[in-house]
């Protein structure tokens, strides 16, 4: 396995830049933030992105939890990959975490600096300590799930030819991570009671909704909806558009992974 080390200073666009340097040299997998991505799917591990403080993040990203460690270095002995590229801060960094990790010596060493310009450093600098705005080099529905919550964009990029790998991925992701602001982000039961409400008024059929319940715990999120229908055409199918359209507008409005959206049709209105 060929090692490749990518280190920087925090905030100076290593994640963003890292799918470049897996086409460039071929590399079919990345350790970054406490995360082992092989190819376009992330593996193993627990991204240092998703930690409330940044003592919990720098414990992550370097896999000083041993139940994180050992599941990547399993998965990392299951998949085989033929390159890995490690992201760090620093060359002794990376080091630590090729020795945490049991990777074998490092094949090659490259700087932020040797692959950007000072006005690219710079504006990924300004994205990170003012927007609070963190890239994860993997498209967003393969962390949908684990970043259930936050706030998540997809950021495009052109898909490249050759061998399928990390280097033909179409989408990084864009997310903010907790840490980087000054409290918890949350959402009251009161705005998916909103929401539902105003979703009922955009499907045929439903005349109102009685009440409704949810649980609001990022990656746990469960809405429970009672409707009151219209006696007139097909309860059943209105029922599921309802609950269908229910899910995407949560998601897109709150950035919350729906994991069930159930309905109960308890009174129906001629």
């Amino acid at each position: 396995m060929k090692v490749y080390t990518l280190t920087g200073k925090s905030g100076t666009g290593k994640s963003f830049q890292a799918m470049n340097l897996c086409r460039e040299y071929d590399i079919e997998s990345i350790i970054d933030d406490g995360i082992f991505i092989y190819r376009d799917r992330v593996m193993a591990g627990t991204s240092a992105k998703r930690e409330k403080t940044k003592v919990g993040a720098i414990k992550a990203a370097m896999f000083i939890r041993p139940k994180q460690r050992e599941e990547v270095r399993k998965s990392i002995e299951s998949v085989k990959p033929d390159s890995v590229l490690v992201i760090a801060t620093s060359d002794k960094m990376a080091e630590e975490i090729c020795e945490q990790l049991g990777l074998p010596e490092i094949y090659k060493r490259i700087h932020i600096e040797d692959i950007t310009t000072e006005r690219e450093r710079e504006k990924a600098w300004k994205q990170r300590r003012i927007q609070g705005k963190h890239v994860i080099p993997v498209p967003s529905m393969q962390l949908k799930r684990d970043f259930a919550g936050y706030f998540m964009n997809p950021l495009k990029i052109l898909k490249s030819s050759g061998v399928f790998g990390i280097g033909q991925y179409t989408e990084k992701t864009v997310v903010r991570p907790t840490y980087s602001y000054s409290g918890d982000f949350t959402i009251s039961d009161k705005v998916i009671t909103d929401i539902s409400h105003c979703a009922a008024t955009r499907v045929e059929g439903v005349r109102r909704v009685n009440s409704v319940y949810a649980n609001t715990m990022p990656g746990t999120l469960r809405v429970q909806v009672n409707l009151a229908m219209k006696a007139d055409g097909s309860v059943l199918e209105n029922a599921v558009t309802y609950q269908k359209k229910l899910a995407r507008v949560i998601e897109f409005m709150t950035a919350f992974n729906v994991v069930e959206v159930a309905v109960t049709v308890d009174e129906i209105i001629a």
